[in-house]
């Protein structure tokens, strides 16, 4: 591997997803690193993008293989990035392997997990190629050990160039959000967050994808506040929130919250789901807040909601912290390249 290898990036470029930002850091470590975009390659037609998902067969996977291979041959990588590969086929790695690639598989979702989600299909057959995993919680690195697999455990990071602190005299005089959960209605969210308003009487805003027809209407008018948050109003959101909620996905298996770490880069009050991987990551009752329970999570909610100087303490110490521990993109993607390169 030379000391600064050819990197061609296979992922969306999309606005507002994890894939681009992931790209952006690649480029602050390796500023020749190249993109394989993905967005010419997805149908327009929500119906049609869906039926590819659960079915990663004819011509637009087809279209996408032949013409990855074609890239690989021009421009000859020393490392092919793939960011959530489930198009590609065994065919298409063996040929970018016998092209001199070495192939990288940053997959922060779970094939392999109880909730069984579609779309693994063409990648169950071909995880076993990739020459590094990058995996993200303890049930993985336990499989992947034993299918005596190569990987490097990282941690879901967050985009410095998207989270970080709002000007210094932000306060609570710019907060419209009380209780704010952004994010998706995954397990237990919709009823725990309408036992949090309904029951204890939480304000409370919600916003992000999918949370249409869940709620009847009247919760719906009083505490929907929009829809998905992308980028820049994704951090705008957090920095109007006074307390952010995260949630574990349990079914996901996972060990913490993606938004754990966003919200402490943004140095904003965090109130999360209590597991051993948050506590270990953000110190409680110092960097972050955690709940157990929905009466646990009610009562911290309105304790911290009258003590603005306390809150503003807390986010102050989990951004110091994101920054010292090195939960940004940079310093777990080098953690990649370092790997590769032979020095880790």
């Amino acid at each position: 591997m030379p000391s600064s290898p050819k990197l061609l990036y296979v992922g969306s470029l999309a606005r507002g997803t994890v894939s681009k930002s992931r790209f952006l850091s690649l480029q602050r470590l390796l500023p020749t690193a190249q993109a394989f975009d993905l967005v010419p390659f997805t149908p327009t037609s929500r119906l049609w993008n869906a039926l590819r998902i659960r079915l990663p067969i004819g011509p637009f996977v087809s279209r996408v293989n032949r013409e990855l291979v074609q890239t690989v041959r021009k421009s000859r990588p020393d490392v092919v990035w793939f960011h959530k590969p489930i198009y590609f086929t065994a065919e298409t790695l063996e040929e970018l392997k016998q092209l001199g690639a070495q192939l990288v598989c940053y997959n922060m979702d779970n094939p392999f997990g109880p909730r069984n989600d579609p779309g693994w299909l063409q990648f169950k057959r071909v995880y076993r190629l990739f020459d590094l995993h990058c995996l993200f919680r303890k049930a993985d690195v336990a499989r992947y050990r034993a299918w005596n697999l190569p990987f490097v455990k990282l941690i879901p990071s967050y985009e410095p160039s998207l989270h970080f602190p709002p000007p210094a005299n932000w306060s609570d005089v710019n907060r419209d959000r009380q209780v704010s959960f952004i994010g998706s209605p995954y397990e237990e969210r919709p009823a725990f967050l309408r036992r949090l308003s309904d029951e204890f009487q939480v304000p409370l805003a919600i916003a992000g994808p999918r949370w249409e027809g869940i709620y009847p209407a009247a919760f719906a008018q009083a505490h929907l506040t929009g829809g998905m948050l992308m980028d820049e109003e994704y951090t705008d959101g957090l920095w109007r929130s006074r307390v952010n909620l995260a949630f574990i996905t349990r079914l996901n298996e996972d060990d913490v919250a993606h938004k754990t770490f966003e919200i402490a880069a943004c140095g904003q009050f965090l109130l999360a789901c209590r597991s051993e991987e948050h506590l270990a990551m953000l110190e409680e009752d110092s960097e972050a807040a955690y709940f157990s329970t929905v009466e646990e999570c009610a009562s911290k909610a309105r304790f911290y909601l009258d003590r603005p100087e306390l809150r503003q303490s807390f986010g102050g110490r989990a951004h110091r912290r994101a920054v010292r521990s090195g939960y940004d993109n940079d310093t777990q993607l080098a953690k990649v390249l370092a790997r590769l390169s032979g020095k880790a």
